[in-house]
């Protein structure tokens, strides 16, 4: 199974590569993980912000892998508890599905990748930074995937 994550914004901090890179090679006999950054276009004060979070939305969309089950990142999404995600996990594995993880801009993912979505996920109805949000999303796929494997990673 692979798993994308699709984010807006591409300049983080070395400790949030660091993290990321550690994490892949933790899941990597599990899951394909990717991670895949779209520039965030320069912006003025007079451009219209919808349109920004359109076009961010087109090249966010771009990116998604053709049959590949799209999961908005929002803070309006549902909550899911760590057992919850590794139920969804373990049947999209079983389907032979792959997933796209969107997380946009600072303004938000556009109406269109919204529409595109099957499903969404709120990670915490806390405004978080984008760096966090990165090593949060593939630590829970970890620890997913670690229940999934009865490692000792995951403590109930």
């Amino acid at each position: 199974m692979k798993v994308s994550l699709i984010t807006v914004g591409t300049k983080m901090p070395g400790w949030v590569q660091e993290a990321i890179k550690e994490y892949q090679k933790r899941i990597q006999s599990e899951l394909k993980f990717n991670l895949i950054e779209v520039p965030l276009p320069k912006r003025n004060k007079s451009q219209n912000i919808q349109q920004c979070i359109k076009k961010e939305g087109e090249q966010i969309l771009k990116l998604v892998l053709p049959g590949s089950r799209i999961i908005a990142l929002d803070i309006s999404g549902i909550s899911l508890s760590t057992q919850q995600l590794v139920k969804k996990l373990n049947i999209f594995r079983e389907e032979g599905q792959n997933i796209s993880l969107l997380i946009g801009g600072p303004d938000g993912l556009s109406q269109s990748c919204f529409d595109q979505s099957i499903e969404r996920w709120s990670l915490s109805s806390l405004t978080l930074p984008h760096s966090l949000v990165r090593i949060l999303v593939i630590e829970q796929l970890y620890r997913a995937v670690s229940i999934l494997r009865a490692h000792p990673y995951h403590r109930d």
